[in-house]
């Protein structure tokens, strides 16, 4: 019997392309007028990133981490003032912007509709918040890479995830984007697996329990999954 279904948020709930293209840009708009000094701009910042890993080689697994300290690094090279202080307050600018999406087509509806009758997760290597997002009514838990302290395809999320409801691999059900990352890793665990396809080819080395090119379809994948058990 399948008794929790756990999800991969960008680019399974939502397009997560434009959301960080906009987060990136109202992050700017904000540096902008909050650090008129600074000499770099959201873009030009990324050529910093080698210099902090090279500091923090761990922040190779603290996304928001990392960013925070690529901002800080570039106010404390443009002589900014109070350079931590603007760090803190333009890494929650982003995560703010980062949090405003937009669900796919009928995303919420599949959502609400699996709630009733299953546990949901989200395991996620970004960082949307499901408290940000308005999620938590919905979701049972949520653990990111940066929670467990590593990205899929990692095994620590699924492993995490199931010591955190006490159920067997094979009661779970993982649904993601990424034939890699998602399919392949949470086979690797022992999970059942959707694949939201959006049309493309197999691309990983195992093959999922069942495939859907639209969210709408993830119900009846389920219901037909837990049929076979």
């Amino acid at each position: 019997m399948i008794e929790v279904i756990g999800f991969d948020l960008d680019d399974t709930l939502w397009e997560v392309a434009p959301v960080i293209i906009r987060a990136e840009q109202t992050l700017n708009d904000w540096l902008q007028t909050a650090a008129p000094g600074l000499k770099y701009d959201v873009i030009s910042m990324r050529s910093l990133r080698d210099e902090v890993l090279g500091r923090n080689p761990e922040l190779r697994k603290q996304i928001t981490e990392l960013r925070r300290q690529i901002i800080l690094c570039a106010l404390e090279k443009s002589r900014v003032s109070e350079s931590a202080r603007l760090a803190d307050e333009a890494i929650e600018v982003f995560l703010h912007a980062r949090n405003q999406i937009e669900f796919f087509e009928g995303a919420l509806d599949v959502l609400n509709h699996l709630d009733s009758n299953h546990r949901l997760g989200a395991l996620s290597n970004g960082n949307a918040d499901v408290h940000r997002l308005g999620l938590s009514h919905i979701f049972d838990f949520a653990f990111s890479a940066e929670d467990v302290g590593a990205p899929k395809p990692d095994l620590a999320l699924f492993e995490h995830a199931l010591r955190h409801t006490g159920v067997s691999a094979s009661q779970m059900v993982y649904v993601g984007d990424d034939p890699v990352l998602d399919v392949d890793a949470a086979k690797q665990a022992g999970l059942m697996t959707v694949w939201l396809d959006h049309g493309k080819k197999p691309q990983g080395a195992t093959r999922p329990d069942a495939t859907i090119s639209h969210i709408r379809e993830l119900p009846d994948a389920i219901r037909s999954l837990g049929q076979h058990i």
